[in-house]
């Protein structure tokens, strides 16, 4: 199999297919939802981008759809790029049911209520964002805590860096070398990643009995290839983090992808 720099087409393949469910499928939906964007017939980033003008009781679907809409072919693949280790790595560590809960419950809707009061109480404005994005700055801010709590400092020169500082610098970065990024919606991803990271948003979680009782009974783990139970995760359930003395590694950052707006 051709090697080209390091990087072998048959660990790619290998990657690929051991990817868990959850993450296989998110990955599945972007890629058929930036599809469907290429039509005329239906606006899918006016249906799915989080507008703040536009939530209310019969539009709050947004504040779960506009992660998975993008705006063009390459915000799709750098965000894509960017979000699978990182949702590959959550899944496999929580088990697919609770990612399929978290992603489509708090941590997805915590930031967007967030960014949505900011945009329209503090900066007055209406500007739409879509992008998975907030989902690669959310998780890089709970790797940043789970990083700080092992490694608390990173050394650069003669300077002592905090760990935890790590996404917000990014978030700067992005900010300023990709143009219509939204530094709001990614900071609201950052914080909202630091509380998961930290602990206090885990009375959100679904209880561990319930998801087995769900398991269980439909016996999802025969059902289901590449599914991930709450039983075969890797380092336990919310804030049982692997110590200073594990052989595993931090994901890498990878690509970071932005956030696109849709106004001026």
């Amino acid at each position: 199999m051709p090697t080209v720099q390091g990087f072998s087409a048959l660990r790619a393949r290998s990657y690929v297919l051991r990817l868990p469910l959850f993450t296989r499928a998110m990955v599945v939906v972007m890629a058929a939802l930036w599809l469907a964007g290429l039509q005329s017939m239906w606006d899918v980033r006016q249906w799915g981008a989080l507008i703040p003008d536009e939530m209310g009781i019969a539009t709050m679907y947004r504040a779960n759809t506009f992660p998975l809409i993008h705006l063009n072919f390459f915000h799709a693949l750098f965000n894509i790029l960017s979000l699978t280790p990182l949702l590959e790595r959550f899944e496999h560590e929580f088990g697919t049911l609770t990612s399929l809960a978290l992603f489509f419950g708090p941590l997805t809707t915590i930031p967007a209520l967030v960014y949505v009061l900011v945009e329209k109480l503090i900066l007055r404005g209406n500007t739409a964002v879509m992008g998975a994005s907030i989902w690669v700055f959310l998780l890089l801010g709970m790797e940043a805590i789970r990083t700080y709590k092992t490694n608390p400092h990173l050394v650069i020169g003669t300077y002592h860096v905090p760990t935890w500082t790590t996404p917000l610098m990014l978030v700067l970065v992005v900010e300023a070398l990709v143009p219509n990024t939204s530094f709001v919606g990614h900071l609201c991803g950052v914080i909202t990643g630091y509380l998961f990271g930290l602990g206090y948003l885990k009375f959100l979680s679904p209880p561990e009995k319930a998801l087995r009782w769900v398991e269980g009974r439909l016996n999802l783990l025969g059902r289901l290839p590449h599914y991930v139970s709450v039983d075969q995760k890797t380092y336990g359930r919310f804030g049982v983090l692997p110590t200073s003395s594990s052989t595993s590694s931090t994901t890498p950052l990878g690509l970071i992808g932005s956030t696109q707006r849709l106004g001026p």
